[in-house]
């Protein structure tokens, strides 16, 4: 089956600069196996020396989040997307009476907001309001 498989903007960089691969796969496991065999240098951002998903890194099938599905055994569907979205920590200096709407260190994408930056994902910058 074809699916999607998004690449968020700080790994693009170890995936040819694409902003997604598009893969045949029956799981949400395949597919992230298929894109770490078209691109390896995505593996230490992805998977941890054990294999396992890095806790840091959230998978989404359409707009469900796997951890609550079957994991990296859900099933996919033909014309499905896999996006994978990298939880960061961190934030800006600013104290809560100067904050806006938004943090001051925001990037989106879609419906999910990601905040702060993370070394372990290839992330040394934030992009400031």
């Amino acid at each position: 089956m074809a699916v999607k498989v998004m690449i968020p903007t700080p790994l693009r960089s170890y995936a040819g600069k694409r902003d997604h691969v598009d893969v045949a796969a029956k799981t949400v496991g395949e597919a992230l196996s298929s894109l770490i065999a078209q691109h390896g240098d995505l593996r230490r951002h992805l998977y941890q020396d054990d294999g396992r998903l890095r806790s840091f890194v959230n998978v989404y099938v359409n707009d469900d989040d796997i951890r609550y599905l079957q994991k990296e055994a859900t099933p996919l569907r033909d014309g499905d997307t896999v996006s994978i979205v990298p939880s960061i920590a961190g934030g800006s200096n600013h104290r809560h009476s100067e904050r806006t709407e938004e943090p001051a260190f925001c990037v989106k994408d879609g419906r999910k907001q990601i905040h702060g930056a993370n070394p372990a994902l290839g992330m040394t910058d934030a992009v400031e309001r």
